[in-house]
This record gives structure tokens, sequence and C-alpha cells, in this order.
């Protein structure tokens, strides 16, 4: 939509859609309602109030504040701000936009970024947890952050004080790619000191919201921020949360978008811990390391290319591979590949072309056919 670098000769249709959603009460649903309802954010601003009141979730308030956004609203000065401080804006649909965010039921129609979205971050496993968190929550958060990091696993959080900090220092610390959605506008980091650490997470991953530039951090708007947390993740772990924690709120965003959850057990006798021990109770998988959640995840939806010299993944366990199993992989396709052919391919000995195929396998990454062949699963 826009890349933050200038905001002269933009389309005034862009410039509509971003009027549209800066209308206080106008979120994704009503959004992409009106523009379904009158063929574009333009015509749903231009039209009658009558009308707009005849809309789905737009009540007299909102299509009175929809009618005079013309006058009220400036997308001009919000695509000035983005610009001054390095924020690009994409919209749904756009290249750029992420595509595991794109599926969830109710996408945000746009994205502030502050930083970049690559290919490699459509894998990404959330780690979330209470602000008011232990010294062992926030010791296993910056662990497993660091953990995750460092098998290519992008570290999605919520930029909080507690667990969320530690998750994104830890995947910092190993060099790692890290993602903060905020719920409150790019415009001014919350909490304010974490503004360092908001500086650190854009040059090694970004900042993402939905908030016009200039909102303020509301507290309706964190479980509105907990589904895109979740929703750009293959999967949430919860490190620590009590029974009424804003976490779990995210941990049922996961799973009403289909992603897998996760929970850290604690001491039994420990408020903090007690959400995660009712999670684990429900069903969720318990986490001690990242080979625990690497094991859990299944196949991904679509295959993802870290970067132009790696191999496609089609599993997030093919990240904690060595050198040789995931050369072996690459070889493999959907027919079947014999191992007199992988011997030649790979320059490895039979036995261990064997012996890496049987680690494989176990793995359930490969499959074995009559012959003897082996299939990429």
């Amino acid at each position: 939509m826009t890349d933050g670098n200038s905001s002269e000769n933009v389309d005034p249709g862009v410039l509509d859609l971003l009027r549209l959603t800066m209308v206080p009460g106008v979120g994704p649903k009503t959004s992409r309602t009106l523009i379904d309802r009158f063929g574009s954010a333009g015509e749903g601003i231009d039209a009658p109030e009558s009308s707009l009141r005849d809309v789905p979730g737009v009540g007299p308030r909102l299509a009175e504040k929809i009618a005079r956004a013309r006058r009220d609203v400036d997308p001009q000065a919000e695509l000035d701000r983005c610009r001054k401080l390095g924020v690009r804006i994409v919209a749904r649909g756009e290249e750029g936009y992420p595509p595991l965010l794109g599926d969830i039921p109710d996408p945000p129609t746009l994205l502030y970024v502050q930083g970049t979205i690559e290919p490699a971050d459509q894998l990404a496993i959330a780690l979330v947890g209470s602000r008011k968190c232990t010294p062992y929550g926030m010791r296993i958060a910056e662990k497993l952050g660091s953990s995750l990091a460092r098998v290519g696993l992008t570290v999605v959080s919520g930029l909080a004080r507690g667990i969320d900090a530690a998750a994104h220092r830890g995947a910092l610390s190993s060099g790692g790619r890290t993602i903060a959605v905020l719920a409150n506008g790019l415009g001014e980091i919350y909490p304010p000191e974490h503004g360092e650490l908001a500086r650190d997470v854009a040059a090694s991953g970004a900042l993402i919201s939905e908030s016009p530039m200039g909102q303020s951090p509301l507290a309706g708007l964190f479980p509105q921020r907990n589904r895109v947390i979740s929703g750009l993740s293959l999967g949430v772990v919860v490190v620590e949360a009590t029974p009424r924690s804003g976490s779990l709120s995210t941990a049922r965003h996961a799973t009403d978008q289909n992603r897998e959850v996760f929970a850290v057990p604690g001491p039994v006798d420990s408020l903090p811990s007690r959400g995660c021990h009712y999670l684990i109770r429900d069903g969720a998988k318990l986490v001690e390391t990242v080979d625990d959640i690497l094991e859990e995840l299944g196949p991904l939806v679509r295959e993802v290319r870290a970067s132009p010299e790696e191999p496609t993944i089609r599993h997030p366990a093919e990240l904690s591979l060595t050198d040789q199993e995931r050369n072996l992989l690459g070889r493999l396709d959907n027919d079947g590949v014999a191992i007199d052919a992988l011997i030649v391919a790979t320059g490895l000995t039979a036995s261990q072309v064997m012996a890496t195929l049987s680690v494989l396998e176990l793995r359930r990454l490969v499959r074995r056919l009559p012959g003897p062949r082996y299939v990429r699963v």
C-alpha cells in the first residue's frame, strides 16, 4: 500500500480504505461488510446514513461517524506520520501481507509494519504469558525464545512486560527473527520502558499493529490484538498464566484458528502456572523443550522457502535437521528416489544414506516404498 518513504501520488482508493479503517468503531469485520455491501471503501464512506444504518454491525452513531469521515479523518496526515517513522501500511491481499494471518476468520484490513515481514516468518511460534511472572517463567520464556530462534523459527509475542519481553529477548540473543504485535498504534511504544527493545525487534523482524498510528493502548484492544499474535503463528506457547490471564485468550484464538496450543507446566501450587495446567488438562501439548514443539507441529498448509538458497520446507521439524539430513531430504521428491541414486547425488556412503533415511523415517519426514525407494512426506 505504502512503503513509508513517500506519501505523494497515493491512489484515492487506497486513501479511502485507510480513511475507513481510521473511523473509530470500524473494525475488520465492519470494514469488510461495508466494502462488500457498497463495492469499495469510498462508496461506503459516501453512502447515505440511512443506508449505512442498515448494514449489520453499524448502528446510528457509527453510521454518523462514517458519513462524516471525509470531513473528520485525514488519511494523508496518517501517511505522513508513517513516512517519518519508517512505517509502511500493507492491505490484506497485497504482497507482503502474512499468508497465515490472511487465513483467519477476521484478518486485519490493514497492517502497520515497522521493520520487515519475510517469507521465513510463515514459520513462526507465539510465546506469551503473564506480565506479573515469576523468575522461573522469565527464564523458561527466554530459553524457549532462544531455542526457537536457533532452529529457524520466528518468535511472535506482544512486547508486554514479563513473559513477552523475555521471549523477544531470547530470540534476539540467538540472532533470530522476532515480531511484536502491539494493541496500540506504532506512533508510541507501550509500555514506554520497552522503547529500546522495540527498536531491536524492528531491526531483527517487525513491529506490527492494526491500529492507527495515534491509537492509545486501551484495555479492549488487547484481546483483539491477541488474535493477530496467534494468527501469525503455527502455534501458541503459554509459559505462565493465571486463570484470568489475557494469554489464555490468545490460546482460545489459536484453537479457533486451527493452530496448535502448547503450555509450559509449573509448580502445582503456583498461581501463575495454574492457567497453563488448565490448558494441559484440556489437551494442550506439554512443553519442556523446543523439541516438544517441533514434534507436535504437523505438515504445513503451504510449502515455505526460508531463503532463495534453502530448499522448500514442508514440516517445521525439518528446521532442526543436520546439514546432512537436510541435504538428503532435499533430494527426495513425490515419486520416490532409489538408494543408489541418493548415494550418487549426495556423495554419502551407502551406510550413511541408510542411517540418515532411518532418522528421517523416524521423524515421519520420509516414507519407504517398494524397491526400495523413498519419498518425502
